[in-house]
């Protein structure tokens, strides 16, 4: 309905918001479609009990280190949960990482807005720094010299609100563990945890996404380079 201040024949202001989806460009569609499928299952997420997301992780943990790349791997990237978002935690993970000798690394937003990865002595010194999850501090030693140099990071855990079985996944929207991926070889591995709830049919493709190479969930681990039977 046009505006009771418009004049005939003219279009209302917010008529640019009412227009069809055949409008925009099918990489703005898919965004589009991204962000509610993230507010959906974020919601979802929330929802259950920490029981529930507690007992999960421990399944995802478990699958994760049962995996041969993680089983031979000499440095790990992690990331440390966001609990209060019911995030999968990966913190025993680490503990048995650290018993085996194996360097852990976790991601911090560099003065660039990039991502860059720091080894970390004691997890627990890390402190939210203004993105919402605990990072590292300037004391920890940068991965590779500069913390951009990931080639020695032989597999790196990846969060995810939605993962798909070719592994493409949707996060928070910002971008940082899409570039950090990108500067990875094709022999180091990419690992996207999700609760099997999260694992949806096919995440919508923006520019710029890049699929992780395992999905593990506390139900399934799928290898995206397997076809599926």
């Amino acid at each position: 309905m046009s505006s009771p201040d418009a004049k005939p024949g003219t279009r209302s202001a917010a008529a640019p918001d009412a227009r069809s989806d055949s409008a925009f460009p099918e990489d703005m569609l898919r965004r589009r479609v991204k962000a509610e499928l993230r507010k959906r299952l974020r919601g979802l997420r929330k929802t259950m009990p920490e029981a529930a997301c507690a007992e999960r992780s421990r399944l995802i943990v478990d699958a994760l280190a049962a995996q041969p790349s993680v089983a031979r791997a000499r440095r790990v990237a992690l990331f440390w949960p966001m609990v209060e978002r019911h995030e999968v935690d990966l913190r025993p993970l680490d503990a048995a990482l650290r018993a085996k000798g194996v360097h852990v690394a976790y991601p911090a937003i560099g003065e660039d807005g990039d991502m860059v990865f720091r080894d970390v002595a004691d997890p627990l010194r890390m402190v939210e720094r203004g993105h919402m999850f605990a990072e590292p501090g300037d004391e920890e030693p940068l991965v590779g010299g500069d913390g951009r140099d990931l080639s020695s990071i032989d597999v790196m855990v990846v969060p995810a609100i939605a993962i798909d079985p070719a592994g493409h996944r949707i996060g928070y929207g910002a971008g940082y563990y899409d570039r950090a991926l990108a500067r990875l070889a094709p022999g180091q591995v990419t690992i996207g945890v999700a609760y099997d709830f999260q694992l949806i049919s096919e995440v919508p493709v923006t520019d710029g996404d890049l699929p992780v190479s395992l999905v593990v969930t506390d139900h399934r681990v799928i290898d995206p380079s397997v076809p599926a039977p």
